[in-house]
């Protein structure tokens, strides 16, 4: 079996990567990113090893980032072109959670990003723990 490539991406990368508009983080744009996670289910964010992850979420709501403060995820990125309301660019500012916004589908959106390298957060978590 062909070992897969992984890398370590910058928010800058991720940045780029979803052609996301960023609302909060400029000054973290050489913030490392070492793996990624996707959900629109906020409780499986508090029951994974999200630390160092960025989060693909469709969802737009202040519970995004508040969840996201608790699991320790780096950076919010809301797909489908979802526009944060000043409430939530507010509390990610107050966290300093950067937070993003992609064009891009969750679908597409993980997928650029595991194209170039980036892995899913399951791969920090010991293989007895993965369902069989």
């Amino acid at each position: 079996m062909n070992e897969i490539e992984t890398k370590d991406l910058s928010l800058n990368d991720v940045k780029h990567l979803l052609r996301a508009q960023i609302y909060v983080g400029e000054g973290k744009l050489d913030m490392p990113i070492k793996a990624g996670t996707a959900s629109d289910l906020m409780s499986d964010m508090l029951t994974g090893q999200n630390s160092d992850a960025v989060l693909l979420t469709g969802l737009c709501n202040v519970q995004v980032i508040r969840t996201s403060v608790i699991a320790g995820v780096v950076a919010v990125v809301l797909v489908r072109g979802k526009q944060p309301t000043q409430e939530i660019i507010t509390q990610a500012r107050e966290h300093g959670l950067p937070l993003l916004s992609t064009p891009f589908t969750m679908f597409t959106s993980c997928g650029r990003l595991f194209s170039k390298g980036l892995r899913g957060v399951e791969e920090k978590v010991p293989a007895a723990t993965h369902a069989r």
